[in-house]
């Protein structure tokens, strides 16, 4: 249900957008978090969007630095990272919140993900 890119390979300081395409169900009635799995640590959500757009919420990590958007017509969650920092070096996944809120747990719709890497 989501297909998650454009990670990469960056240097501390750098930038990356990551994409989240969504299908199977209507992304629009509902919160999109972000979510990554550093090596030896588990998944944690870092951002996430409710369904309008309008409220957005940030880890203390990433406040600042992350920002993330949707467009409801293309079916996609985007996530803009600058300044990025080696502890950022995860893997990156999208998935539905149980409503229009970020509030609860993921669905556990997990996609393929998107690796990240940030060194010099």
């Amino acid at each position: 249900q989501f297909v998650e890119s454009g990670g990469g390979l960056v240097q501390p300081g750098g930038s990356l957008r990551l994409s989240c395409e969504a299908s199977g169900f209507q992304m629009e009635v509902y919160a999109i978090g972000w979510f990554r799995q550093a090596p030896g640590k588990e998944r944690e959500e870092f951002a996430c969007i409710n369904s309008s757009g309008f409220r957005t919420d940030y880890s203390d990590s990433v406040k600042g630095r992350f920002t993330i958007s949707r467009e409801n017509a293309m079916n996609t969650v985007y996530l803009q990272m600058n300044n990025l920092k080696p502890e950022d070096t995860a893997v990156d996944y999208c998935d539905r919140h149980g409503g229009r809120y970020c509030a609860g747990g993921p669905c556990g719709s997990w996609g393929q993900g998107t690796q990240v890497a940030v060194r010099a």
